[in-house]
Parts: C-alpha cells; sequence; structure tokens
C-alpha cells in the first residue's frame, strides 16, 4: 500500500532540474512500491504537469510502468512503479555474489564441468522462454523475447536484417542488446556469452543463430542474428 501523498516527500524534499527529480522518483517508487503523479508531486514539490513528463521519460527510459488504478469517482489515476530496468540501479550486492561464486566454480570445477553446468542453466532459461512467448509467428516470439529481456535488466531491441537468406528460408532478424545485466561478469568470464549465444539458439530451435556484434570485442552492442530454417533443413 502506496503512503498518503504528503508523507512521501519527508526524506526526498523538493528537488531541482530535471535529473535530480529524475532520481528522486526513482528513489521514492523504490522506497514506497508504487504511487501516483499526484502523490509524487506533492512529495517532491513540483507540479503534477511537471511530474507527468518526468514519469513518461522514465517510462520512454524502461525505468518505470505504470497501470490504472480507480479510486473513489472520477478518472482512474495511474499508479507508477519501477521496472527490473529501473530496480537495477539501485545496488543489490548480487553481481559481487555471482562473481565470488563463479571464482568459487573456476577454482573447484574443472573447466569442462563449469562449461556443463552453464549449459545446463541456458538451457533451462531457454525452456522457461520458450514457454513465455509462446507459439506465433517469428517476429511475435521476438518481440515478446525482447520484452521479458527488458524486464530483466536488458536495454534490447529487435529488428529485420538486410542480409540474404538460403533459400527457402525466411527473412532474418538481429536481436541488439545495448546495456548487459551480466556485463561485468561476462568482462571477467566471457564463458558466460557462450551461454547467452546458447540460450538464444535454443530458444529458437527453429533458426539458425549466430553472433554478429559483441561488447567484449569492441562492439556497442551485442547482437545475434536469427535466420529461420527453411523447410526441409536437417539441422
Amino acid at each position: 500500500m502506496s503512503a498518503p501523498a504528503q508523507s512521501l516527500g519527508r526524506s526526498a524534499g523538493p528537488a531541482e532540474g530535471p535529473y535530480p527529480t529524475r532520481e528522486a522518483v526513482l528513489s521514492v517508487l523504490l522506497r514506497e512500491g508504487e504511487a501516483t503523479a499526484a502523490q509524487l508531486a506533492a512529495g517532491l514539490g513540483v507540479s503534477v504537469q511537471a511530474m507527468r513528463r518526468h514519469l513518461r521519460s522514465l517510462e520512454d527510459d524502461g525505468l518505470v510502468e505504470a497501470s490504472p488504478a480507480t479510486e473513489g469517482p472520477g478518472r482512474p489515476s495511474n499508479r507508477w512503479r519501477l521496472t527490473a530496468l529501473g530496480q537495477s540501479r539501485f545496488p543489490d550486492g548480487s553481481e559481487n555474489f555471482a562473481l565470488s561464486l563463479l571464482h568459487s566454480l573456476t577454482e573447484s570445477l574443472p573447466a569442462e564441468t563449469l562449461k556443463l553446468v552453464l549449459r545446463q542453466q541456458a538451457e533451462e532459461k531457454a525452456a522457461d522462454y520458450r514457454r513465455l512467448i509462446g507459439s506465433g509467428s517469428l517476429p511475435q516470439r521476438l518481440d515478446r523475447l525482447v520484452e521479458l529481456r527488458r524486464r530483466e535488466g536488458y536495454v534490447a531491441e529487435c529488428r529485420p536484417d538486410d542480409e540474404p537468406t538460403p533459400a527457402g528460408a525466411g527473412p532474418s532478424w538481429v536481436i541488439s542488446e545495448f546495456h548487459c545485466s551480466v556485463m561485468r561478469i561476462a568482462e571477467q568470464y566471457p564463458v558466460v556469452c557462450d551461454q547467452e549465444l546458447r540460450l538464444i539458439r535454443h530458444t529458437f530451435p527453429d533458426c539458425t543463430v549466430e553472433r554478429v556484434h559483441w561488447r567484449l570485442e569492441g562492439g556497442h552492442a551485442c547482437g545475434f542474428r536469427l535466420v529461420p530454417r527453411a523447410a526441409g533443413d536437417p539441422s
């Protein structure tokens, strides 16, 4: 349950300038769980109109999301909350824990055993993805996957690819991830990137999947090209 409007600003106070206000909004939503634009505006000492502009900007950046809620007579109000990407703006220690765990595993397990563990994790995650994206055309499933990845903290998009495809295959697509939620882990343990490629391949078994961009090799994004398999392709 969100706090009343007058209590939201007790520890936040009025904010000046767009970026302080944006950060203050994220901090309030982290503490309160959710709030309306009017509650946030009252707590942070700005107009409701200005707060709505901040919220739309944060929504465009994938940091907050809204759902309508009816509270008495009149037009429903949007209640705003952090997305997974918004949550990731606040340190939680999980990255350091994952690095420490991988270090322990590499020290105590043979390299092939570690690869086997990561391979199994990728295949299990791919099974979850296939269940969540369901059936449908390849573009529909790609859109659903991109949305899932965004909720997990990735800045991802999908676009049609211009490269020619084999006879009988449909048009190809490229998934690009401009922010990787495990980038610091991948820098120390590149084997994690092999897991990501395997994950995409198992999520779309009806496609040939290749890496086309890689941030660890100086690219501005990690990218995967998906080419639908032609009918009768034994692969």
